[in-house]
C-alpha cells in the first residue's frame, strides 16, 4: 500500500494491514504461468491434431476444418466435464484451460449439470447460459461493431 494511503488509516487499520501482509501466502506466479501455458498449449495441440485429422481423412480445407474441430473439442470437454476429469485438469492448469474454447464449453456444461435437478427447461435451459451469456452478448456485439467499421472503411475506400 502506498504511504500516502497508509497515512489516512487508523492505527488499528495499519496494524491489521501489517498483520495481513505477514500472513498472506506467497503465490507461485511464475510456476502458475508455466502450468497455464503448458495446459493451454496442450489443448491447442490436441485441437491442431483434430484439425489435421479432419483435413487428411475427410478432405476438409484448413478453412472448413475449423468448425468440426471446435465441435469435437467441445464434445470432448462435455465428456470430460461430465466425468469430473476436466475440473482436475483446470485445477492444475488454471487460466490455461479457461482461455481456449474448451473453457467456454466447460462453463456452459458445468452450469447445465449443476441445474439439471430443476428440470430441462427451467433448470438446464434457464441456467445454462448465465455465465456464458455475457460472453455471447459482448462477443456478438463486438463482431457487429467491427463488421460495421470494416464495411464503412471498405465502402469509402479506406483511410
Amino acid at each position: 500500500m502506498a504511504n500516502n494511503k497508509k497515512k489516512n488509516l487508523t492505527p488499528v487499520q495499519q496494524e491489521y494491514q501489517t498483520f495481513e501482509k505477514q500472513r498472506e501466502t506467497n503465490r507461485p506466479v511464475f510456476k502458475n504461468c508455466v502450468k497455464a501455458f503448458l495446459t493451454g498449449g496442450t489443448i491447442c495441440l490436441i485441437g491442431q491434431g483434430i484439425q489435421t485429422f479432419y483435413i487428411y481423412n475427410f478432405n476438409f480445407t484448413e478453412e472448413t476444418a475449423g468448425n468440426p474441430t471446435i465441435a469435437t473439442l467441445i464434445f470432448l470437454v462435455l465428456l470430460l466435464t461430465g466425468f469430473g476429469i476436466y475440473d482436475r485438469i483446470a485445477q492444475f492448469g488454471g487460466a490455461g484451460t479457461a482461455v481456449p474454447v474448451t473453457g467456454f464449453g466447460n462453463a456452459v456444461i458445468s452450469s447445465a449439470i449443476e441445474h439439471r435437478s430443476e428440470g430441462l427447461v427451467l433448470g438446464v435451459g434457464g441456467n445454462m447460459f448465465k455465465l456464458a451469456g455475457s460472453v455471447l452478448l459482448f462477443g456478438t456485439f463486438s463482431a457487429f461493431v467491427v463488421a460495421i467499421i470494416k464495411t464503412i472503411i471498405t465502402q469509402w475506400g479506406g483511410f
